[in-house]
């Protein structure tokens, strides 16, 4: 990508407005807590990295201003900041891993007053960050391997470079074997209610110059009938430790066209996507959005008003439906129980 999704300087943290793409390009400044919320809810930046990396970025927000405090107030500001920004939206998880790794290096630097442990944890956020980068390429090389030259790939939502900080999960891994030279497509579903696929998947891959085709969401299953579609490759906001995944409304129909079809399906995410402590999809907390996604889009009403209106924002993909997942420390394959936990432990 020519850009990139989020990026910190002296004036705060800078987000590309991923509600204004493709119209417009530009970067929304958050200079409190408050402004990275307010973007998480209003999916200003969205994709389980990213919002992870942000809300790291978030918590020296609300600090920047309370070095010169004695620890103990310092360490009260802290908690309450982390506490805030944990509200802003449940199924990633990623944004309760990037808070509480933060929390975490806080408290192993605890001899420090608060100038020094504002400096730790703005290191701790610039290394989520870097890793982010580097972990996308690895997931992205690993899962270019099970893709084959002239393979077309179908994704849903966005799991690109717009996700995560520069490169992407899902899109990584079709990045990672073009680069390698291989010819590959992507079939990108529209994404019903808020469009990520046609406005951010399509415009993303238009500007990589990866082949890309748009579909309605009901058009997948004719597309897989037609034998156009080779393998699916989707992101993850949660998996549970027996490889349950929650992801974009939607992802589970495609899971189930896949099966049918016998199209392999992947998830693609980091291994920090991967809740150890939730056993089974059904402890993964499933978000619900404003009604208004669904009545209409851009300002145009599309439903009549005050029609009742059931909006979740994600569902989960039972894990024997998914033949493998794809993270930065190797691909996990069936059964996802023992695999994930075999990389969870070589993780550390």
């Amino acid at each position: 990508m020519p850009v990139e999704t989020l990026r910190w300087t002296d004036g705060g943290l800078e987000l590309i407005d991923q509600t204004k793409l493709p119209g417009e390009l530009t970067y929304l400044t958050c200079r409190t807590p408050e402004d990275v919320h307010d973007a998480l809810r209003r999916l200003v930046v969205r994709g389980a990295p990213a919002i992870g990396v942000a809300s790291a970025y978030g918590l020296l927000l609300g600090l920047k201003d309370k070095r010169e405090l004695p620890k103990a107030d310092f360490a009260a500001a802290l908690g309450e900041t982390a506490e805030y920004l944990k509200t802003a939206r449940p199924t990633a998880v990623n944004l309760f891993w990037a808070i509480d790794r933060m929390l975490a290096a806080a408290e192993a630097a605890g001899e420090l007053e608060a100038p020094g442990l504002y400096a730790v944890l703005e290191s701790e956020a610039d290394a989520i960050c870097e890793e982010d980068r580097e972990s996308c390429r690895l997931l992205g090389r690993f899962g270019a391997e099970l893709l084959k030259d002239g393979d077309t790939v179908l994704t849903h939502c966005n799991a690109g470079a717009l996700a995560t900080v520069d490169y992407g999960t899902a899109l990584g891994v079709v990045y990672a074997a073009v680069e390698s030279g291989k010819q590959i497509s992507v079939y990108a579903d529209e994404t019903r209610p808020l469009l990520q696929g046609a406005r951010l998947t399509a415009w993303e891959l238009g500007e990589s110059g990866v082949p890309v085709t748009l579909i309605c969401d009901d058009m997948v299953a004719t597309s897989m009938a037609q034998g156009r579609i080779d393998a699916v490759v989707v992101g993850a906001d949660r998996i549970a430790a027996n490889g349950d995944t929650a992801n974009k409304i939607g992802t589970l129909g495609v899971a189930i066209l896949a099966q049918y079809y016998l199209v392999p399906f992947y998830i693609a995410a980091p291994l920090s996507t991967v809740d150890f402590g939730a056993a089974t999809g059904e402890s993964i907390p499933i978000e619900e959005r404003s009604p208004d996604e669904v009545r209409g889009f851009g300002g145009q009403a599309t439903a009549p008003d005050g029609v009742d209106v059931y909006n979740p924002a994600f569902d989960v993909t039972p894990a024997h439906m998914i033949n493998a997942i794809i993270t930065d420390r190797g691909v996990a394959r069936p059964p996802l129980e023992e695999s994930l936990a075999a990389l969870g432990k070589e993780d550390g």
